[in-house]
């Protein structure tokens, strides 16, 4: 754990899960700024409703706890690590009232504080979710590292909420200051979007977390190319599962299946699920969980388990979320159970699989990706 000190208090705080000699912090300069800011400039009084959104690992929310804050957030893993804060601060669970992306807001803000999402399409479907819910003298700041503020991000807010404008930058971070437009028609909300497969008749639908919108990754047009059948799997899971379409193609390939869909964002599995529903109605048994990763499987309790593992978690890069897939992956899979895993040739996925299961196999790879299979022993 390490302490960030801010005007609001001392606080200690660590990421989510908590790894051994993490050396990366639960917060960063957009954070700090934000912070500073909201003190110096008296922005914020306990009688003011307030509305925090993307809080990575719950810096704000823990420093803004006083104020009662609701936190929304897509991340699961996000909303854990902000309630494992709050504990190691002494500060009860009800100083902070934690909702999902998919939760239907209520009532209007006076205040809202935005941390910019990696993503685009998900800060512009945040925008129209929360136009709705202010008013002539809500105020609205988000903040972001440089290099995730560009003129597009801007321009949202500009055309779906109203005036805005920007701050200096400083330890490589910046704010942005929008002010809410009444008479501003910024047109519907363009989320989920949904696009045909190929030349199946499946319709894939994405919230606006989920990568690609549009069209299918090449990643995953590669893996679904591969995707195995056989009569010796009885349960699969789609660990990571986006919008679904690797399980989905599961599906199709062992009908006999039962498939499980797993992702740490909520858009995603509300896509997962839209999508196999979309395809199969009430014909297929399927379960969809948002969940770090295989928590609450049992030992020994699945046959396959398929993965497009993330190489990031929020804006930080590495390959710990994939090792803790690989891990929780042998210890679920059952005898003879088999993992199948998809990425980029150059992250090495191949050193990790055989240190853990003693074996793996190149079942398919091109320029770009590689596809592996490792069988548990």
């Amino acid at each position: 754990m390490q302490q960030l000190h801010v005007p609001q208090g001392k606080y200690i705080l660590s990421r989510y899960p908590e790894r051994k000699k993490e050396n990366l912090r639960a917060w960063d300069a957009a954070d700090e700024m934000l912070l500073l800011h909201v003190h110096e400039q008296d922005w914020l009084t306990t009688d003011d409703r307030l509305l925090i959104m993307n809080d990575s690992f719950g810096a704000l929310s823990v420093a803004m706890a006083m104020y009662k804050p609701e936190m929304l957030s897509d991340s699961y893993l996000a909303m854990q690590g902000t309630r494992t804060n709050l504990k190691a601060n002494a500060i009860a669970d009800g100083k902070v009232s934690i909702i999902t992306s998919m939760d239907t807001l209520q009532g209007t803000y006076d205040r809202v504080l935005i941390k910019i999402p990696k993503s685009l399409a998900q800060l512009e479907a945040q925008l129209y979710q929360i136009r709705p819910h202010l008013h002539a003298r809500s105020s609205i700041i988000a903040a972001g590292m440089v290099k995730a503020i560009h003129t597009s991000t801007l321009e949202l807010f500009e055309r779906i909420i109203g005036p805005t404008r920007t701050s200096l930058a400083r330890k490589k971070a910046r704010m942005i200051f929008c002010q809410y437009d009444h008479d501003l028609d910024p047109g519907i909300n363009p989320y989920p979007r949904e696009y045909i497969l190929d030349n199946r008749d499946y319709r894939i639908i994405n919230h606006a977390s989920v990568f690609s919108q549009q069209s299918l990754d090449i990643g995953s047009r590669f893996f679904i190319e591969h995707i195995p059948s056989s009569t010796q799997a009885k349960k699969i899971v789609d660990l990571g599962c986006g919008n679904g379409v690797i399980g989905l193609i599961a599906a199709e390939r062992n009908p006999a299946a039962e498939l499980y869909f797993i992702d740490e964002s909520y858009m995603a599995v509300a896509s997962a699920q839209a999508t196999f529903t979309a395809a199969f109605g009430n014909s297929r048994k399927a379960t969809f969980s948002v969940a770090d990763g295989l928590e609450g499987f049992a030992d020994n309790s699945i046959d396959l388990i398929l993965n497009n593992p993330p190489f990031h978690q929020h804006n930080a890069v590495g390959d710990s979320v994939a090792w803790q897939m690989f891990t929780a992956a042998k210890n679920v899979l059952r005898q003879g159970g088999e993992l199948w895993v998809i990425g980029n040739r150059h992250l090495g996925y191949h050193v990790k699989l055989k240190r853990l299961f003693g074996n793996y196999a190149n079942i398919a790879s091109n320029r770009k990706f590689v596809i592996l299979k490792a069988v548990k022993r």
